[in-house]
């Protein structure tokens, strides 16, 4: 058992900023990829930024400039820092973690999701 408990979320006038932070705790052997999607209403969920574990980053392009993601290894933390958000930022943000729970299994993690708006 993986879990991935996600913090930070709420409201912020455009052009402001909030960062997010998701802890991944449980059986975990190692985790990989860590990463952050979105989904908001009426819409799929798509992805917006992920970090792999030697550090390469990769961002969905609306993001690029305005969003960025780190990790913290030793606590099996991600996060993601966001500047000048804008109203189409508006979204339940989901932590995601490939996590190797043991030398031979791995599994892909989701978090419960929170909610960011962005509203004036």
């Amino acid at each position: 058992q993986v879990q991935l408990v996600e913090s930070g979320g709420g409201l912020v006038q455009p052009g402001g900023s909030l960062r997010l932070s998701c802890a991944a705790s449980g059986s975990i052997f190692s985790v990989n990829d860590m990463g952050w999607y979105r989904q908001a209403p009426g819409k799929q969920r798509e992805f917006v930024a992920r970090i792999i574990s030697g550090g390469r980053t990769d961002y969905e392009d609306s993001v690029k400039g305005r969003f960025t993601i780190s990790r913290d290894n030793a606590k099996n933390t991600v996060y993601l820092q966001m500047n000048s958000l804008k109203p189409e930022d508006t979204a339940v943000y989901y932590c995601n973690a490939v996590v190797r729970t043991t030398a031979w299994a791995m599994i892909n993690s989701w978090g419960q999701g929170t909610q960011v708006t962005v509203s004036s």
